[in-house]
Parts: structure tokens; sequence; C-alpha cells
């Protein structure tokens, strides 16, 4: 008799929900690892050199041009990776300018840098007295300025800053800019330009009464001719109200800062009697009233005191030796201050307040 085989039991399925936790066990042990392994990259410090990183971001570019650059000079290794986060933390957006990330910085700290724009910014004075080309030459030798055709001579600077004539004498404000990398002369120019603007708007709502000026621009002159004459904060209105008088009187005001200034290049340092009767358009020994332009950068101090002279009768002054000047009513009192104090001048006899004939 044949026995028949018994039948094996048929296998029991696993139910699919095992199979689904399972692979979801796996793709969130993969997620939680790749998550960690960015982490890691954001957080971990770039390759920067001990005294950081100065890189320049250009005009029109964007993060993933800039990060494609920082690559290529072996900082950021992940480009790709830093560019999701920006875009996560919507900060793409970034600014233009020189940017110096310090040692141990890492992505993240890169892409907050570059988002709000922490840019290293430069500082620039153009000092009360100079001229506009003196102003001119120290912008255009300012760090990380941009040079341009526009503000190669004064000519062309006055062009570029829309003025109606060839002479922006006077006509920038002298004071300390802050800027960034990337600036141009121009526009920082035209930054003076308009402060310049401004402050004589103010100064000129404010003036005093009876002034002798047909308009802001005289009295900008006028300034200009203060800010050159002393460097002492309690002269300016004295000296203002000596330049107002003689105007009022019809007598030239005679100033040996417009003189030089209208010698040009060719004053050599010595002024002489033959230099007083030449004859230019600024020499204020031979023409009545004020010079056509400004001579100088007048700051505010100066601007303030030509629209609020001292009242007085004093009509001369000469100075000194120490800086400061004597004034006088009269031309026989004057006469005596010159033999005193310029024909017999003290050794150390200097115009200006400071040692190193600085204003």
């Amino acid at each position: 008799m044949v026995k028949k085989k018994r039948a094996k039991p048929a296998k029991t399925a696993k139910p699919v929900w095992r199979y689904l936790l399972g692979a979801t066990l796996l793709l969130a042990v993969a997620l939680g690892a790749l998550l960690w392994a960015a982490q890691s990259a954001l957080v971990k410090p770039l390759a920067l050199e001990q005294e950081g990183l100065r890189f320049q971001v250009n005009k029109g570019e964007g993060l993933s041009q800039t990060l494609h650059r920082l690559e290529q000079r072996g900082v950021v290794r992940w480009p790709r990776l830093v560019l999701a986060y920006a875009y996560w933390g919507d900060q793409t957006a970034i600014h233009s300018g020189e940017y110096l990330l310090p040692s141990g910085s890492n992505a993240m700290d890169l892409v907050s840098r570059l988002y709000r724009g922490d840019v290293t910014r430069h500082r620039l004075t153009l000092l009360e007295g100079w001229t506009f080309r003196q102003a001119l030459n120290q912008v255009r030798a300012g760090s990380n300025i941009v040079r341009t055709d526009a503000a190669n001579t004064p000519e062309s600077a006055a062009r570029a800053l829309g003025f109606d004539s060839d002479s922006p004498e006077g006509w920038i404000f002298p004071d300390t800019y802050i800027y960034r990398s990337g600036t141009s002369d121009i526009e920082l120019l035209r930054q003076a330009h308009q402060r310049m603007q401004q402050v004589l708007a103010e100064e000129w709502q404010q003036r005093g009464d009876h002034l002798p000026y047909g308009s802001p621009y005289e009295a900008l002159i006028m300034a200009s001719l203060v800010e050159k004459e002393t460097g002492q904060a309690s002269e300016r209105s004295a000296i203002a109200g000596v330049f107002v008088r003689r105007l009022h009187k019809g007598m030239r005001l005679q100033t040996d800062p417009t003189v030089i200034y209208g010698l040009g290049d060719s004053f050599d340092g010595n002024l002489t009697r033959a230099h007083l009767r030449q004859a230019t358009p600024y020499n204020t020994y031979v023409i009545k009233g004020l010079p056509p332009t400004p001579i100088a950068l007048p700051g505010r101090d100066a601007i303030h005191a030509a629209l609020h002279p001292d009242d007085g009768d004093s009509l001369y002054f000469v100075g000194k030796g120490d800086g400061s000047h004597h004034f006088s009513a009269t031309l026989a009192e004057h006469n005596r201050a010159v033999r005193e104090f310029q024909l017999r001048r003290r050794a150390d006899y200097r115009s200006s307040p400071t040692a190193n004939g600085e204003k």
C-alpha cells in the first residue's frame, strides 16, 4: 500500500505594514544621516587663513556665482548645499562690496553676512581749506575707490556733477566720509556736493541781518576767504566782520589768500609786493568786491561766521605770528601793528595756530 505524502502547510505571508514600517525606518535613518551630514557641513568652519578671508562681490553678481568663485578658491566645499540652505532661509539676496570673513566662520555665517551686506567700510577725510583739486586727488587716491574718466580733472568733475560753469571750487563739503569698496570717485564727490548744498541751505535760512550777499553762493565765497584767513574758531566771526564792513564801505578786501589762489601753480610760496599788484580775477588788492568763485572748501563754522559776522569797527587785521591776528579800526593803528608783527617777525613766526602749519 502506497502512503500518500502529507502536504506541507502553506506559509503565512507577512503583513504589508511590516514592510512599510521597515522601509520608513530605513528612510528615516538615511534622511537623518543626510541631515546630520548637511548640518555638519554647514556648521564646520570654512577653510580660511588665520587672518580670515577678504573677497569682493561685484555689482550684479548673485549668490550662486559668489559661491562658485569661493569653491574655486577652496573656501566653500559644498556650494549647492550652501545655496539650498540660503533658499530655505530666504537669504539669497546679497549685496555687492568687499567682505572680510573672520577665521572660524562657517557657511551659515557666510550666507548671513552676504544677506545683511556686512561689507568692509572705508574712511576718507577732506580737509577745510583745501582746494577742489586737492580734494579730488584725495578722493581718487582713496582705498578701493573706482577712478572714472568723469572725475579725471576738476573741469570734467564739474560737468559730471551738473555745474553750469567749469569751476566746482568750494562746492564740496569737507568732512570724513564712510563708503563701501567699489564706490566711484564721482559718487563720493556727489555725496560731498549734496552735503555742502544741505549745510549752506541750513545756514542761509538762519543768516543774520544786513549782509552784503545777493545769494547763498556769495556767502560761500566769503566763507572760503574766512576759512583761508584763520584756523582759530574764536576769530572766524571777527574776520568775517572785517570783510563785511569793507564790502559795505566799498573798500577792497585785500586778502592775501585770494592773491595766492589767483597765481595758481606759478606761486612758489613767497608772496611779494609785485604779486599784490598783479592783476588776476581773484586779486582782491586789485578787484573790488568778492572774487568770482570760492578759493577753498569752507567748513560749517566758516559758513556760519560769514553769515553771522561780528559787530565792531575794525577794518584791518594782521597776523601776530602765533596763529592769531591783531585787529585795527584805523589805518594808522594797522600800520603800527604791521611794523610790530610783520616787519619785526619773531623767529618762530607762523600764520596758522598749530606748529605744523595745519589748520
